[in-house]
């Protein structure tokens, strides 16, 4: 060690004074507009950013949070799947990434079953988990699936899926196809049983997932910018050979074409899927205070808007019904001074 790190740097930080360790989480850069975003504003607006609107990713429990009546639900346990049918081996074993992923989430796979209320209607919701390596479909998700819909058919409650998934996981092959159909199976038994199925696209929804059961929804909605697709837009260009828009595979790009039903800001997502289920469902909806802080453009936007009522339609149709008696008069007195 010099005389310079020994002597000069302990005498100058004597005299400065050491500085007090500052939290490098405090401020978060949008992925978006690059804007900085302080953390407990975009924990209060439920990580949206309030300069451009971009919905950036959140946890799992956050987002069972925002959509559950008060954000009361209850979760229920997966079916056990083999863990490594395949014996599956890359640049790392399916084994030790299982292992990994099964740590840093606390999660046994990327799906998560929970229960509770939207709007007061009973829902089961299948949610998948994006941290656990990219929302992959395995057998286990695909048992998640079917498990989430045996729940809801047996206490009459909606099933709504929250996909979030890079598409099938390939560490398990041919398996991970096969929960494709098996799905759209346990879909249908929803649909027999005359209940709701609802479909969230949240970001990313690509590859088996958007093939399969998450595009056969009774209703689809989607998180404003979401990506949601089946091939990667390079792809499609380098095959198809054309240039596709910048706004290709969007959550509006797909209402456009309608492929969705609507896009829904993520503050909206439990006022308007309780609105839904109530009215698929013929029950009277149940309203309760949101959780999180409404964006100034979504307030803006509410005030500048105009709400017409059934009662003011009514009274306009019946003033213009009066007129039309007004005006019918003269002509019905002449007709009979005519006779």
């Amino acid at each position: 060690m010099s005389w310079l790190s020994n002597f000069i740097r302990p005498k100058i930080r004597s005299l400065v004074g050491a500085q007090k360790d500052v939290p490098e989480n405090l401020w978060h850069k949008c992925p978006s507009c690059e804007n900085m975003v302080f953390h407990r504003e975009l924990t209060e607006n439920q990580n949206v950013c309030h300069h451009c609107n971009f919905h950036m990713a959140i946890s799992a429990e956050e987002r069972l949070d925002i959509l559950f009546d008060g954000g009361k639900y209850t979760r229920h346990d997966n079916k056990s799947v083999p863990a490594d049918p395949l014996k599956f081996k890359d640049r790392k074993k399916y084994a030790d990434r299982l292992k990994e992923s099964r740590t840093k989430t606390n999660e046994d796979d990327a799906i998560i079953i929970a229960s509770g209320k939207i709007g007061g209607n009973p829902t089961v919701i299948a949610l998948f988990n994006f941290k656990f390596m990219g929302g992959s479909m395995g057998a286990a998700v695909g048992e998640g699936i079917v498990t989430g819909a045996e729940i809801a058919v047996k206490t009459k409650s909606a099933f709504m899926v929250v996909p979030a998934s890079g598409g099938a996981r390939m560490q398990e092959g041919a398996i991970s196809l096969m929960q494709m159909p098996r799905t759209i199976i346990a879909v249908n038994r929803v649909k027999k049983a005359r209940l709701p199925y609802l479909v969230l696209l949240t970001n990313p929804t690509t590859g088996g997932v958007s093939a399969s059961f998450a595009m056969v929804g009774d209703i689809h909605i989607a998180e404003p910018g979401a990506t949601i697709g089946f091939a990667g837009k390079r792809v499609i260009q380098e095959t198809i050979r054309e240039e596709l828009p910048d706004d290709f595979q969007t959550a509006e790009y797909l209402l456009e074409h309608g492929m969705v039903d609507m896009v829904v800001p993520r503050n909206e997502l439990n006022e308007t899927i309780g609105r839904i289920l109530s009215l698929l469902m013929e029950t009277k909806m149940t309203s309760h205070k949101p959780k999180g802080k409404k964006t100034k453009k979504t307030e803006k936007a509410k005030s500048g808007s105009s709400v017409v009522s059934v009662e003011s339609v009514s009274k306009k149709s019946s003033e213009v019904m009066d007129l039309d008696a007004v005006n019918a008069a003269p002509v019905k007195a002449q007709a009979k001074q005519a006779k």
